[in-house]
C-alpha cells in the first residue's frame, strides 16, 4: 500500500510538473532556448539566461538542473556540486539530480560520496538504469581500492590479485568500448 501511495504521489507530481508547463508558454520557450544554447556550446549565454530566469523562478527544477549540467559543463565542479546537492533536499523525489551529483564526486574521485548519491537515486527510481550501470561502476572502482589495500598489506596474498585482474579487465573494456559503461572520472550523468 505504501508503494502504490508512493507510485501515486510520483505521478502526481510529475502531472503537476507537466501543467505547469503547459500553463506557463514562456516557459517552454525560455527551457528550450536554453537547451538549444547549451546544444550549440554557448554555455556562457546559457548560464546567463539559465540564471535570469531562476531570479523570477528560482525554485524551478528543471532550469536549476539544467543550471547544473552548464556548470559541470563550464569545468565549474563545484558551482554544479551545490546546484545538485540544493535540488536533492528541495525535491528529494527526482533520481536524476543524485546521478548528476555522483558523476561529479566520482570525477574528483570521492568514490563513497559518489556511491551514497547513486543509491539513493536507485532507492529514489528503482528502474532508473543509467544510475544502476553508475552504481556498478562505482562499486567496481571501491572494489578496486580494496583489492590494491589488500596487497598494500599482504604481498603475499594469493586470492586478490586474480579479483583485481578481473576487475581492471572489466574497467579496461569500459573506457576501451564507448558501447559499454563509462567508469569515473567518466560516470554517465
Amino acid at each position: 500500500m505504501k508503494q502504490a501511495c508512493s507510485v501515486i504521489y510520483k505521478f502526481l507530481l510529475w502531472l503537476t510538473l507537466a501543467a505547469s508547463c503547459l500553463s506557463m508558454p514562456g516557459r517552454a520557450d525560455e527551457i528550450t532556448d536554453v537547451n538549444q544554447l547549451v546544444r550549440t556550446n554557448q554555455l556562457a549565454e546559457a548560464l546567463a539566461k539559465a540564471d535570469s530566469y531562476l531570479v523570477n523562478k528560482p525554485a524551478d527544477p528543471q532550469m536549476r538542473f539544467i543550471k547544473g549540467v552548464i556548470q559541470r559543463q563550464l569545468g565549474k565542479p563545484a558551482d554544479a556540486i551545490a546546484t545538485f546537492t540544493s535540488l536533492t533536499q528541495d525535491y528529494p523525489e527526482l533520481a536524476e539530480p543524485y546521478n548528476n551529483l555522483a558523476a561529479l564526486y566520482a570525477a574528483q574521485g570521492q568514490l563513497e560520496q559518489a556511491r551514497a548519491a547513486l543509491e539513493m537515486a536507485v532507492r529514489t527510481n528503482p528502474n532508473y538504469a543509467i544510475a544502476h550501470e553508475n552504481l556498478g561502476d562505482v562499486y567496481a572502482l571501491l572494489a578496486s581500492q580494496a583489492y590494491n589495500k589488500t596487497l598494500q598489506l599482504d604481498k603475499g596474498n594469493t586470492s586478490a590479485p586474480p579479483k583485481l585482474a578481473v576487475i581492471r579487465e572489466v574497467l579496461k573494456l569500459n573506457l576501451a568500448n564507448p558501447g559499454l559503461p563509462s567508469v569515473a572520472p567518466a560516470v554517465k550523468p
